[in-house]
């Protein structure tokens, strides 16, 4: 995924103004969170504008969608891949959370994000420091707690995360009024450990729906989870 362009079946993610390239976990995010019942999104570290650019896709390009990221050129970019895409209904701007935060009155039914954290393991033995940086910008309990209070009643929190740092995002979701509702917990084949966990969170207590999705069987043989949750986007597996 080095290319500076990525295509996808409806759209063309061109990339080389930004920093976060087109992955798997964007990727994996746009297509799992539910925007069932969903009215309104905000899209926190939009990068690209992949998530915007799936879930309008998603959703016949009948949902607004505000999408912000607090770097420039990557927003410059994203405006440019939702131009080339056709997709009125998602407007993007340079701006950081907390700022935003200030200054709107909106509230969102799914607020979602795939932000670049480190991941712990690599950077610190202290992990509460660790995860407590978003490129320098944006600590992770900020995150909830921003997000929270941005969200209308009954609004979701979508992301995903290292598999590791699962048991500290739901202390910090738990922090910020928060609760589980959804989690799914991704490996790359069945013999390997869990590498990454999607969790939505909302202020809305009910019961909490967990499984698993394995991406390959082996080496580009995708297992038929993975295959069906993007079959709308990817061209080929």
């Amino acid at each position: 995924m080095s290319n500076s362009y990525f295509k996808f079946k409806h759209f063309t993610v061109y990339q080389d103004k930004c920093a976060m390239k087109v992955g798997t976990d964007g990727v994996l995010l746009g297509a799992w969170a539910s925007i069932s019942g969903v009215n309104s999104i905000l899209d926190i570290g939009t990068g690209t504008g992949l998530i915007s650019l799936m879930l309008s896709q998603r959703s016949n390009h009948s949902l607004p969608i505000d999408a912000i990221d607090i770097d420039k050129d990557a927003v410059v970019q994203a405006q440019e891949n939702i131009s080339q895409a056709g997709f009125l209904n998602i407007s993007c701007n340079s701006v950081s959370l907390a700022e935003y935060e200030q200054n709107t009155s909106k509230k969102y039914d799914l607020i979602i994000s795939n932000p670049p954290y480190f991941i712990s393991s690599l950077l610190s033995p202290d992990k509460q420091r660790t995860m407590a940086r978003h490129t320098e910008s944006l600590p992770v309990d900020d995150l909830f707690r921003l997000s929270a209070s941005l969200l209308d009643t009954g609004g979701r929190l979508a992301l995903i995360f290292p598999y590791q740092d699962k048991d500290l995002l739901l202390s910090l979701a738990q922090k910020s009024g928060l609760f589980t509702v959804r989690v799914t917990n991704v490996r790359s084949t069945m013999a390997s450990r869990y590498k990454r966990v999607l969790m939505e969170f909302s202020n809305i207590e009910s019961m909490v729906v967990e499984n698993e999705l394995t991406i390959e069987m082996e080496r580009h043989v995708y297992t038929s989870g993975f295959k069906e949750m993007l079959k709308d986007f990817y061209l080929k597996f």
